[in-house]
């Protein structure tokens, strides 16, 4: 079926379950020219989403690409970040740090209230790092991924305004992580609830510009301007309270649908449409949006603990085996770029290391040979009797991983290796694959503000520490590159660190780039104006306004 066919039946699926899609939504009027370049306030934006997750607890919810969406126009945080990794002021005016990057003190703005009216504060600041930093285990509350945990000692009120963040060692990436998506800041009597009460976002009391309206589980999430917003992030220079009334997060599972729906102005922006129609969207008169993270490149973590990755050759023999310029022209739109090595080309320490894992396919075989992998009459390799098997599981976070992963299973079985493909929804991939040790292969997507937090996703020297690859702690090489890396306190010095440490890992064979990352794809109506994309590709919504 052609792209035209399929969206025209489409559309006409939108039309028919437009009144349950939009209803009590206010959707605005079908897509046309702007009519000025002034912001008008009021409007309804409705945003069709592929999922609304499992649960709404913050530190569990926040850091995904789709609850993280709904948590960024509900919270503040304390600093903001950019597309090129710039800190500007947000809740915290300014900040200081010692000469050693153990201690950091925080200046708050003053004036700033949580929805139910109380202080956003320097002890509700205190009590949203202790959390982020900690967690509640024991309750089912995580801490937040990528916070510098490790050399964590505490933070201190010093007055109302002022707060001092301690640690036992160097910690450069302390305040880049305060712009970070999971940092979100939550007013302390949220935070005290057990867990099963936070899991209701009704509960959940922020402080930014727009509040919790209704909650229709597995269904939608209605925002509502806040009326008394005037503490937004100095980089957005939006001063008062948003321009739109309401926003509605409506889950729809299917990307046809969700993209058809905002070209019959039912609905403003389509979250995740398929990046081969991209370019047709774009012919119909919608604005696509397709903003560059900070982090990590998408590629597998290669989990050296289970056959055959706990051989460093069939690793190698991955990375050379795959071809990343036939997945850009077939999967993806030049919006995506080539991985240039395992961080983002966007990232300030990201060096050039692609002659470690360049698609070489006789290279990749003479490995495998070398290995001892012979092929059979069915053109899989074996040793020993074992097949050279495994299998990928696509992230459904990403729009086309399941296209891509197909490729590299056709690709790979080339070469002589068996791939299965097991694929799984949101909530189904988040019990069966993540945190799985089993898993030989995790497709990664993840974002981080500061090179100096990555330490905690590549060993167990420390407690809650991720072990990607799942070496322990039993390379010494890995061990002395991650604690530096975290512990360094001069950031040009720490630049030397990161080059090494990323050529280390590939030369290795834990991590196979595939392609720098476009999560978060936007299809907007032409009336839709003024939206900010933040360091993590969020779109944030205070300055948005809809052409009317």
């Amino acid at each position: 079926m052609n792209l035209r066919l399929r969206r025209l039946l489409g559309v006409a699926s939108a039309l028919t379950v437009g009144a349950v899609l939009l209803s009590g939504c206010g959707a605005g009027t079908a897509a046309g020219p702007a009519e000025s370049s002034t912001p008008k306030p009021g409007g309804d934006l409705v945003f069709l989403i592929d999922s609304l997750g499992a649960t709404w607890i913050p530190n569990n919810s926040a850091i995904s690409s789709y609850q993280g969406q709904i948590w960024g126009n509900l919270t503040d945080k304390l600093i903001y970040v950019d597309a090129e990794g710039t800190l500007s002021p947000w809740i915290a005016e300014s900040w200081d740090e010692n000469a050693g990057k153990t201690q950091f003190t925080l200046h708050l703005k003053d004036g700033v209230t949580f929805s139910d009216g109380t202080p956003l504060d320097a002890a509700a600041v205190v009590a949203n790092i202790d959390i982020w930093a900690k967690g509640r285990p024991d309750d089912g509350i995580n801490r937040i991924g990528l916070f510098p945990s490790a050399n964590y000692v505490g933070a201190e009120a010093v007055d109302a305004t002022t707060v001092t963040v301690s640690f036992s060692a160097p910690t450069l990436s302390f305040l880049p992580t305060l712009a970070y998506h999971g940092s979100i800041l939550i007013s302390p009597a949220t935070l005290a609830l057990p867990a099963a009460q936070q899991a209701d976002l009704t509960k959940d009391i922020g402080s930014g510009p727009f509040v919790v309206e209704k909650v229709a589980e597995g269904d939608s999430v209605v925002l509502k301007k806040r009326d008394d917003y005037d503490w937004g992030p100095e980089a957005v220079g939006h001063e008062g309270p948003a321009y739109l009334d309401t926003i509605t997060y409506k889950q729809v599972a299917e990307p046809t649908l969700r993209t058809a729906s905002v070209e019959s102005g039912q609905a403003q922006v389509a979250y995740n449409a398929s990046p081969q129609d991209l370019e047709a969207l774009k012919g119909e008169g919608l604005t696509v949006e397709t903003p560059r993270y900070l982090g990590f490149v998408n590629g597998y973590a290669l989990n050296t603990s289970v056959a055959p990755f706990d051989d460093i050759t069939v690793r190698r023999a991955v990375q050379h085996g795959i071809d990343r310029d036939e997945i850009l022209s077939t999967v993806y739109t030049p919006d995506w770029f080539a991985a240039e090595s395992l961080f983002q080309s966007t990232v300030p320490e990201a060096t050039d290391h692609t002659a470690d894992f360049a698609y070489d396919p006789d290279k990749a075989a003479a490995l495998l040979d070398e290995a001892g992998w012979t092929k059979g009459a069915d053109g899989v390799r074996t040793k020993n009797g074992q097949k050279l098997s495994f299998t990928l599981y696509p992230n459904p976070y990403l729009q086309a991983s399941q296209s891509v992963d197909e490729l590299v299973d056709q690709q790979l079985t080339n070469l002589g290796f068996e791939v299965n493909l097991e694929t799984y929804d949101v909530p189904t991939y988040g019990q069966k694959v993540i945190g799985n040790a089993a898993v030989p292969a995790n497709e990664i997507t993840r974002s981080f503000v500061d090179v100096g937090t990555v330490a905690g996703v590549l060993t167990s020297q420390k407690k809650g520490d991720e072990d990607w690859f799942k070496v322990g702690t039993s390379d010494a090489t890995l061990n002395d590159l991650s604690t530096r890396i975290a512990t360094a306190t001069d950031r040009d010095a720490r630049a030397k660190v990161a080059d090494e440490l990323q050529g280390y890992i590939l030369q290795q064979g834990y991590f196979v780039p595939l392609t720098q990352i476009v999560q978060r794809v936007y299809v907007q109506a032409p009336e839709v104006n003024g939206v900010s994309y933040n360091g993590l590709a969020y779109a944030y919504y205070l300055d948005a306004w809809l052409t009317r």
